[in-house]
């Protein structure tokens, strides 16, 4: 989609649309959650952004790779590991902070105990080593463990993937295969101490890598066989919905979305093929362009995410408590669904835009600081002052 050495408009894009969907999902009485991706489909917003993490990581190493070097660009992924860890502890206490003022608050909600408050007044000591060693995972925070881990293997499998794209697909492949087994490996105080199993979900990421290193060429973009793969795609992606819409009874259970089960890899790649269609089609690139807002979003993943797990719990955690008091009941509840969607979106809006232009600032003083001052031409042993054109003017 772009060049090696620059950022892809429409990644960045799609990353801003995914941000803003795990804003509006996790807001019990959302309006918009009840169109997003989940609905329609056996996989949700996670499967795009953790392929969308592993080919923007593919564009961001190999750019660095060629600009700088190899080392550079290994560095930069050790330390960006670094920071994604401390992403999550910062999320981990935010969600605590949150399941605190729940209970002051006293809000009856089911929030309380996935923001793992409960447990933290019954040991504060024992949960703060278990969430720091990774053992517990609060509410929210639990996907960012498993990128800070797949940016420790960037440098590993990215050129992989670039020399030996078979050898990467099958190794990821056989992994994603005894994901289930591996799991009781990791640290955990119990079994879905991790709900995204890193075994399982290394799967997408290396996809996005493959997408991203190994791009499908226009030649097979314009053949038969990409026109017949759309129209089975399209078949897929209507199968999903019809039954997804008329004829499940139940969600399916959690251990298929730890694990990334089969169905779900199915219905991401029917879709994210349709989507590539598009990509291709030059649709998706308009689009973006004429709502820059979510492409900066996208643009300002880690602390939108943060973000939005903080905006997201407040509002689910308001809307929880209007209802208790009688607020919330029809016809008031989509409005203030409607609303509570209002609030999530202008506030990553918000936010990103400010962190846009803070990162641009700090970067513009820091390149003043750098430059060195232009060196004024010397004669007889004196400067010669800038304004003066002619020395004889002098």
């Amino acid at each position: 989609m772009t060049s090696p050495a620059t950022r892809s408009l429409e990644v960045d894009f799609f990353r801003g649309i995914v941000l803003l969907i795990i804003a509006v999902d996790h807001i019990t009485g959302s309006v918009l959650s009840r169109f997003t991706l989940h609905q329609y489909a056996f996989c949700d917003s996670a499967e795009v952004f953790v392929f969308l993490g592993g080919y923007a990581s593919a564009a961001a190493y190999t750019a660095l790779a060629t600009r700088r070097s190899d080392s550079v660009a290994r560095r930069r992924f050790f330390k960006r590991s670094w920071e994604i860890y401390r992403a999550y502890l910062l999320t981990a206490f935010l969600m605590l902070i949150g399941g605190a003022l729940l209970m002051a608050l006293k809000v009856d909600t089911p929030m309380v105990q996935y923001t793992e408050w409960p447990n933290f007044l019954a040991r504060p000591f024992g949960l703060t080593f278990d969430i720091a060693l990774l053992r517990q995972q609060p509410y929210l925070s639990a996907v960012l463990p498993m990128y800070s881990v797949f940016a420790l293997a960037v440098p590993v499998i990215v050129p992989l993937a670039q020399k030996k794209p078979v050898i990467a697909m099958f190794g990821s492949l056989l992994v994603w295969l005894a994901a289930m087994p591996l799991l009781r490996f990791l640290p955990g105080t119990y079994g879905e101490a991790w709900s995204f199993n890193p075994f399982a979900w290394q799967l997408m990421f290396m996809t996005g890598i493959l997408s991203r290193v190994q791009p499908i060429s226009d030649d097979f973009h314009a053949s038969k066989t990409a026109r017949w793969l759309t129209a089975g795609a399209i078949a897929i992606a209507l199968t999903f919905a019809f039954f997804k819409l008329f004829l499940e009874t139940q969600a399916p259970p959690g251990y298929m979305k730890q694990n990334l089960a089969t169905l779900r890899i199915v219905s991401f790649a029917a879709i994210a093929w349709i989507v590539a269609r598009g990509v291709y089609a030059g649709w998706v690139g308009r689009l973006a362009r004429k709502l820059p807002g979510i492409v900066t979003i996208g643009q300002q993943g880690l602390v939108c995410f943060i973000a939005g797990t903080c905006v997201s719990l407040v509002l689910d955690s308001t809307l929880r408590a209007m209802g208790v008091l009688g607020l919330g009941r029809y016809p008031s509840h989509w409005i203030l669904g409607l609303i509570a969607d209002g609030i999530a979106i202008a506030s990553l809006l918000l936010l990103a835009r400010f962190w846009a232009d803070r990162k641009a600032a700090k970067a513009a003083r820091t390149k003043a600081v750098e430059r060195p001052a232009p060196r004024l031409p010397v004669i007889e042993g004196r400067p010669v002052p800038a304004h003066v054109t002619n020395p004889r003017e002098r």
